[in-house]
């Protein structure tokens, strides 16, 4: 027997979910933000429907270069 010694979960889609402090998933309210770790990019969400489409849009744009910084800007 062998086996395939590749990673199964690889760092290119890693992702950090980040729920609002007034989401209450049991009661079907999403709110936050999703970090794709590789890229820095970051996505905000208010429902579990925009979560999806946050998580498509980003593994969609995970292959391309993340937007420059601009030290005036910061992240909330």
């Amino acid at each position: 027997m062998t086996f395939d010694r590749r990673a199964t979960f690889t760092n290119e889609r890693t992702y950090v979910l980040r729920l609002h402090r007034d989401a209450v998933p049991a009661d079907g309210r999403l709110a936050g933000q999703l970090e794709h770790v590789p890229s820095g990019r970051r996505y905000r969400f208010a429902s579990a429907d925009e979560l999806i489409t946050c998580l498509t849009a980003a593994a969609i744009a995970a292959d391309e270069p993340p937007p420059p910084h601009h030290p005036s800007e910061h992240s909330p």
